[in-house]
């Protein structure tokens, strides 16, 4: 009788702990969800768009969090290829993208056309630009542009001016930048006239104004394109993220930024 009650006491007192070990594992297991946090390298022009798409997507995913780095594209297409942690990489030109598929670093089927945008010369208060030829005369003495090899903007804005044969009669006025944000403030803080970024960039921009569109025929597609990264260690919420950007919901967030939807 001694034995039996030893016996069920003993029981009593294995299955409590095996409880709280459980409740543990559940309670570290809930932890790590709450944890969870996406790098999102995104394209410098993205910045303001993103405040509101983490918002959006929080009340999606509540419990992950996102980390975005901002910068140029190839900036960031250089550190995602030496390693940098990225679970998902927006690119504002397609080249910096083809670069990663290229190299294996892309995971398979997600890399798509997330959205695309226009190329504008915004000019600084009490400067008057009607057409691109203006760029050529003694009224502009400083023309900012991003780093043609490394920001997406300045290849399209070098591909306008090699276009309309006025790149060798500018060349001397060309200030670069190493991000389209930084060609944004220049142009608003009077340290260039005039400068190309994207449509976006200049649609709530203070201090500055379009001065004029470029023709779509002059420049290559303005295409940002979105992948997730192979080496993610969180696939799954990876491509939600990337799932909700393409939505419907992520879609109006971005063009109320000036963004366009991809064909």
């Amino acid at each position: 009788m001694r034995l039996l009650k030893k016996l069920i006491i003993i029981g009593l007192v294995v299955g409590t702990m095996m409880g709280i070990v459980a409740c543990s594992s559940e309670g570290a297991s809930n932890n790590t969800e709450e944890n969870t946090t996406l790098n999102i390298s995104a394209a410098a022009s993205l910045q303001e768009a993103m405040v509101e798409l983490e918002e959006k997507f929080k009340e999606i995913e509540p419990n992950v969090k996102l980390q975005v780095n901002l910068g140029s594209s190839g900036a960031l297409q250089q550190q995602i290829e030496e390693g940098a942690p990225c679970d998902v990489f927006i690119s504002a030109g397609e080249k910096q993208m083809n670069a990663l598929e290229e190299k294996g670093l892309l995971l398979e089927g997600t890399n798509k056309t997330l959205l695309t945008n226009e190329l504008v010369l915004v000019e600084s208060e009490g400067t008057e630009i009607k057409d691109l030829d203006k760029l050529t005369t003694y009224d502009i003495n400083k023309i900012a542009i991003g780093e043609p090899e490394s920001v997406p903007a300045g290849k399209y804005a070098k591909e306008v001016l090699d276009n309309t044969n006025l790149y060798d009669k500018v060349k001397d006025k060309l200030v670069l930048a190493k991000d389209v944000k930084e060609v944004l403030a220049w142009v608003q803080q009077g340290n260039a006239d005039v400068g190309f970024v994207y449509l976006s960039d200049a649609f709530a921009a203070k201090g500055i104004k379009v001065a004029l569109t470029t023709d779509e025929d002059i420049h290559s597609a303005i295409n940002y394109p979105i992948a997730v990264l192979k080496e993610s260690k969180n696939q799954n919420k990876a491509k939600a993220f990337e799932d909700f950007l393409l939505s419907d919901d992520g879609q109006v967030i971005l063009e109320n930024y000036g963004f366009k939807k991809a064909n």
